[in-house]
């Protein structure tokens, strides 16, 4: 019996169902903490990422996983054609490892952004959605490790559960997939029809896409649970019929051209009012991401802070300003307070202003203090967060630029990042 590793880094919750549907489809699951010998996986046939959410989702989903060494692991083996399949949290961690969609040298080419409810260009809904999907295979059974047993255009009802499930892929990567036939199973509706409106599509996701493979069709990242249900069985029966008699599509990887991101120095808006707040109380998403680049070699100290941008079309009054400070809206008293602006001439420290690009969070919050408090003055807010890195050592552009290039405070297609009061060492 084949074995397939299952693999668990902090914070998985999805192990159960996972060992479940390989069980039931002839093969053999194998439990596999992040911090176990990785002589284990060598002497396993397959690879498993489970969901759940890794690292608490710090930073963002998937990001401090992709760094750990355990990824070097199976980026080998996965080069020697085993099959690695990434479900939701780990479908999230191959995207921002490279493997899928597995270009030369496995640059970062994609991102699983935050979820967007649209009907009629419109969105009506963000954040966490858990719900049932008809997924279609849109490729042919023998492309890949996962679509064996399918017949074409097959369909399937299984579960969705996830915050960060859509797929934001820049056009010359997506036109590559498409020549590639990387694009394996889409969000459609009962008909087979990908219609890009909610609730078919539940995510706003790029061409309804619900999972992508690598060049070889090895590796899959893929958002919905087929594990947690029979109707998804398919997927695993066909990792079993691949390792017992398939082999891997001969297809090469190929290079792309991926835009260097060029950091700007921010600038708020002429008569903007900007707020940073802090935490009181321990911030365990900038201590593990310093963990992260600690355990890398990086000798850096990582602090934390919520950015605001407040637009107004009037200067707001007295009671307009107490109404911001007192609405709970922009930070909460028992745990966060506002911080003074402080100089950044410091040698050695730099500081970076992170955006979500669509700006969701901003927008809510506009209606809401407009709508519920009242501030009709108000006609803007942006968020974002501030990361102070204080480097230690020399070579302060240097070691900038490669604690940048592991994207674990951004994802460049999903976010946009600025120096925050000074310019750092250029592109990344």
């Amino acid at each position: 019996m084949k074995k397939i590793a299952v693999i668990q880094f902090p914070g998985s919750n999805c192990e159960r169902e996972s060992i479940l549907a390989l069980k039931r489809n002839g093969l053999e699951p194998v439990p596999f903490l992040w911090n176990q010998s990785y002589k284990q996986l060598a002497a396993c046939d397959g690879f498993f990422i489970v969901g759940g959410f890794s690292y608490e989702d710090r930073s963002r989903a998937g990001v401090i996983a992709s760094l750990d060494p355990v990824i070097r692991v199976l980026k080998r083996e996965s080069e020697k054609g085993k099959p690695v399949l990434g479900i939701c949290n780990g479908a999230q961690v191959l995207v921002e490892t490279g493997l899928v969609p597995g270009a030369e040298n496995y640059p970062l080419a994609m991102a699983l952004d935050a979820n967007r409810r649209m009907q009629n260009g419109q969105v009506i809904g963000t954040g966490f959605y858990n719900g049932w999907v008809e997924v279609k295979m849109t490729t042919g059974p023998d492309r890949s490790a996962f679509t064996r047993d399918f017949s074409a255009h097959e369909q399937m009802l299984i579960p969705v559960a996830h915050a960060e499930g859509r797929f934001v892929i820049p056009s010359n990567v997506l036109k590559q997939l498409h020549d590639n036939d990387q694009l394996l199973f889409s969000y459609v509706d009962e008909h087979g029809q990908a219609v890009p409106d909610f609730p078919v599509n539940p995510n706003g996701s790029v061409e309804n896409l619900a999972a992508v493979c690598n060049p070889t069709g090895n590796i899959m990242a893929m958002m919905p649970h087929p594990e947690r249900t029979q109707n998804g069985d398919k997927i695993f029966s066909s990792m079993r019929h691949y390792l017992h008699k398939g082999k891997p599509v001969l297809s090469p990887k190929y290079s792309l051209t991926i835009p260097a991101s060029k950091l700007t120095p921010y600038t708020p808006s002429a008569g903007a009012q900007e707020l940073l707040v802090d935490l009181i109380i321990t911030d365990n998403e900038a201590v593990s991401v310093e963990q992260a680049l600690r355990n890398l070699g990086f000798s850096v100290n990582v602090h934390r802070q919520t950015h605001w941008e407040l637009g107004f079309q009037s200067p707001p009054t007295e009671s307009e300003q107490t109404l911001l400070m007192d609405s709970g809206e922009l930070f909460n008293s028992n745990k966060e307070i506002l911080a003074k602006e402080e100089s950044n001439q410091t040698t050695g420290v730099y500081r970076i202003l992170v955006r979500h690009r669509e700006g969701g969070v901003g927008s809510h919050k506009l209606k809401a203090l407009r709508d519920w408090f009242g501030i009709t003055s108000l006609n803007r807010v942006r968020r974002g967060i501030l990361w102070t890195l204080e480097l230690n050592g020399e070579n302060h552009a240097g070691t900038l630029n490669d604690i940048l290039k592991t994207h674990i405070f951004f994802n460049p297609f999903a976010h946009d990042a600025y120096w925050y009061g000074n310019e750092g060492p250029g592109e990344v």
